[in-house]
């Protein structure tokens, strides 16, 4: 399924909703309505020349009626269509019925095997209360059901197979790209912090620089009152733009509260894409590497020099395009200093370590490997370019090392050895051999090492919190919902 279809998809869902409460709403208004008058059901369905099994299930909210039908019963109640149709909320009771009706078909009782009942007068408002308490409850528990470590994984290692399968390229996205662009009059090329402030306005946004964001979120939009939120720290030393379209992305794609980890994930890499597409915008970008590949120069600081974005971002980019665009299978690493691998992408058949679920990411990135080596080098101002000759294959690859507040990272684009003639950077000497499919390759010490210090050492591991606890908790992993609504509340205008 393509995230336009999930979107489209998610759209009619709610839609269906809507539809499930507007029928349940005029059914209780229209009981509403003929109990104050005195009617009963018969009453009603004589006025009206329909059998009461027909009005019981229009009143319950389990057949929707048909215009003239309710024009019908509207001169049969004495008031006017409008009435029945009303915005206003009934009276706390009805409400009350109608919420939990709805809850009752939803997937919570369904789950439960709880069948539904109907909902009448003899029912305390109490036990109503109760019951809807209760399924909210439930429903919290199974949001904030956290993943673990095994099943973020898995998420990861799914999600990776579908960015191959579409060679990483994402057509529904670049299109919800190209509309907004033009929605902006944006007139190719880089995208200024204005054009990201277009963005923001023509979705109905205003943007608002704060020193007390909440510090487990990067932005924070308040739907309700159209603002947007961001650190006024990130304003001054970051690029702005990247913070308010990855702030916007999940607007422009409809994304809903996450209901998985998996979700959540998807969500993400769908928002790093939209962000990529609107700030190099494939209508341009693809003649500048092409024109490049004609002349035998690709080079990813090119990339990032033209469009005024970071080294990561236009590695990222370059792997959406590089392959439908110009025939060109790619690999992708970030890598921690302390060589632990925390993104991954390959459609060129690059052997990288994994674990028995197939997850490159958390895996430790061979020390002979581009991404490992380019740590050692001095010269942090030019890319560093090297050939490694692995098990199937010599693969080329340029990297970069990059700071930032969880450490330093590598990021490295390469590819193989055929691909390496479009490339600057190709007449390097930099060579590495690494079989990092072999465990003897560097994942083990050397013998003459490991025969001197086995047993005569006991290194007291510095172990991430993530190998030993479950992930964050919540629809959104990490995030105190508590912090958000305070602050949220804080700054609503009044």
């Amino acid at each position: 399924m393509t995230t336009t279809e999930r979107v489209t998809d998610a759209a009619a869902d709610a839609a269906i909703e809507d539809d499930e409460v507007d029928a349940l709403t005029i059914g209780r208004r229209i009981r509403q309505l003929r109990t104050e008058r005195g009617m009963t059901l018969d009453d009603l369905a004589t006025a009206v020349d329909r059998a009461p099994s027909q009005l019981s299930m229009i009143e319950n909210g389990r057949r929707e009626a048909k215009l003239t039908m309710l024009q019908a019963i509207a001169r049969a109640l004495g008031t006017t269509l409008d009435a029945l149709l009303e915005a206003e909320p009934l009276d706390e009771r009805s409400s009350m019925e109608i919420k939990l009706e709805r809850a009752m078909r939803g997937q919570t009782f369904q789950a439960l095997g709880i069948p539904p009942f109907r909902v009448g007068k003899s029912v305390p408002t109490e036990a109503l209360s109760a019951m809807l308490a209760l399924q909210g409850e439930i429903e919290r528990l199974n949001d904030e059901r956290a993943a673990t470590p095994e099943e973020a994984r898995r998420a990861n290692v799914e999600l990776r197979g579908l960015m191959r399968t579409q060679d990483n390229y994402f057509p529904e996205l670049e299109e919800q790209a190209r509309r907004i662009l033009g929605a902006v009059d944006h007139p190719g090329g880089p995208l200024t912090q204005r054009t990201a402030s277009d963005i923001a306005a023509h979705l109905g946004f205003t943007l608002h620089y704060v020193s007390d964001l909440p510090q487990t979120t990067r932005s924070v939009a308040d739907i309700k009152n159209g603002r947007l939120y961001l650190s006024s720290r990130l304003a001054a030393k970051g690029d702005p733009r990247t913070a308010v379209l990855q702030a916007l992305s999940s607007r422009m794609l409809g994304h809903r509260e996450p209901r998985s980890y998996a979700e959540f994930l998807r969500q993400r890499v769908e928002t790093n894409y939209l962000t990529g597409a609107l700030l190099i915008p494939e209508a341009h970008a693809v003649p500048f590497l092409q024109d490049a590949k004609a002349d035998r120069a690709i080079s990813i600081e090119d990339l990032r020099d033209a469009y005024s974005v970071s080294y990561e971002t236009a590695a990222h980019r370059f792997t959406n395009l590089a392959t439908v665009h110009l025939g060109i299978p790619v690999h992708f690493l970030k890598v921690h200093e302390s060589g632990t691998i925390t993104k991954a992408y390959e459609n060129d058949d690059v052997n990288f370590p994994t674990d028995r679920l197939g997850s490159i990411e958390g895996q430790m990135c061979c020390r002979r490997w581009t991404s490992r080596v380019v740590f050692d080098e001095e010269d942090h101002f030019n890319p560093y370019y090297q050939y490694t000759d692995t098990g199937n294959g010599t693969y080329w690859c340029t990297a970069r090392v990059e700071l930032s507040s969880e450490g330093a990272h590598s990021v490295s684009v390469g590819v193989r050895f055929d691909d390496t003639r479009w490339f600057l950077g190709r007449d390097t000497h930099n060579r590495g051999v690494s079989k990092h499919s072999v465990e003897v390759c560097c994942r083990r010490a050397p013998a003459d090492l490991e025969a001197a210090w086995r047993g005569n050492s006991w290194p007291n591991v510095r172990t991430p919190r993530t190998l030993l606890a479950t992930l964050p908790t919540g629809a959104f992993p990490g995030v105190d919902t508590t912090d958000v609504y305070e602050f949220l509340e804080a700054h609503a205008p009044r």
